[in-house]
C-alpha cells in the first residue's frame, strides 16, 4: 500500500484509462530517476511485473526509494496550454528547472 501519497480522481481516472489499453495485468509505474537539468525527474511507465520492493496502490507501483521521496505528494492529471500531463506536487522539492521537467531535493 502506498501511504502518504495522494492521487486525485483525475489522475486515477487517467491511469485506469491508460491501463485499459494495455495488456491485462499491466501496472502503471511512477519512479524518481536521476537526470534533467536539476538532478531528478519523474518517470511514468508501464510494467508487467512487480518487484519485491514495490509498493502497490490499485494498479500503481512505486519502488520504495521513490515512495520515500514522494511522501506528502499529490499526483494529479492536468490540462494546460502545453497539453495534458501528470503533475506531481511534492513538498520535498527544493527547486525545479525552468521547463518544469526536473527538480532538486
Amino acid at each position: 500500500m502506498i501511504k502518504e501519497i495522494k492521487f486525485t480522481d483525475k489522475a486515477l481516472k487517467q491511469i485506469t484509462n491508460l491501463l485499459s489499453k494495455k495488456d491485462k495485468g499491466s501496472f502503471f509505474r511512477i519512479a524518481i530517476k536521476g537526470g534533467g537539468c536539476s538532478g531528478f525527474q519523474y518517470e511514468f511507465t508501464f510494467d508487467q511485473s512487480k518487484n519485491e520492493d514495490d509498493l502497490n496502490y490499485e494498479n500503481i507501483l512505486i519502488d520504495k526509494t521513490s515512495a520515500d521521496l514522494l511522501k506528502g505528494s499529490e499526483v494529479d492529471y492536468v490540462s494546460e496550454l502545453i497539453g495534458e500531463q501528470f503533475k506531481i506536487t511534492n513538498p520535498q522539492t527544493k527547486s525545479s528547472c525552468g521547463c518544469g521537467v526536473s527538480f532538486s531535493l
